[in-house]
């Protein structure tokens, strides 16, 4: 993790810990890098309670409840879903928040409407979800990179946002 990882994934520890609040990913393409990095602060377990890896579309719909008539019109790779990961999600492992990806990291498997690279980004609780859309195509292990790092940020942001860090 590089260091500004390291700075948003301690933020983010620090917003969890002070609110007493649990979290839980839902990861599809990042394939658990984003609970990694939440992990990476040492006392996690106070607010981390785990993830879901659903990098096929049988577990997005049986363990999260993605909607299967959602996933065969709209893809798995759409706002639509990732917002459906962040509710299943908390609803799965009794979080207040999670945060999820879905996407197309690469090499292949990109189509012109939806083209490497392309990943949706969600965060939030049951009463409120925040999306991202990550489009550019850096080669696979970048793209992860990229995704994982927004990923960290969108949830710190949110957290903020949730518990008025920063308002005057």
């Amino acid at each position: 993790m590089d260091f500004e990882g390291k700075i948003i994934s301690r933020e983010v520890s620090e917003l969890l810990w002070e609110s007493e609040k649990t979290v839980a990913t839902a990861e599809s393409c990042t394939g658990g890098r984003i609970a990694e990095a939440i992990i990476a602060v040492p006392g996690a377990s106070k607010y981390f309670k785990g993830g879901i890896i659903c990098y096929v579309n049988e577990v997005k719909e049986n363990l999260l409840g993605v909607s299967h008539e959602l996933l065969e019109e709209k893809t798995a790779v759409c706002e639509e879903v990732a917002i459906a990961m962040v509710l299943g999600a908390c609803k799965a492992l009794n979080t207040d928040y999670a945060v999820a990806a879905t996407g197309i990291a690469g090499p292949s498997g990109g189509t012109k409407e939806i083209p490497v690279g392309t990943i949706w980004l969600a965060c939030g609780s049951t009463e409120r979800v925040i999306t991202c859309k990550v489009e550019e195509d850096h080669g696979r292990d970048i793209n992860l990179a990229i995704a994982t790092n927004k990923a960290m940020q969108l949830l710190c942001d949110f957290l903020k946002q949730e518990f008025g860090v920063g308002e005057r």
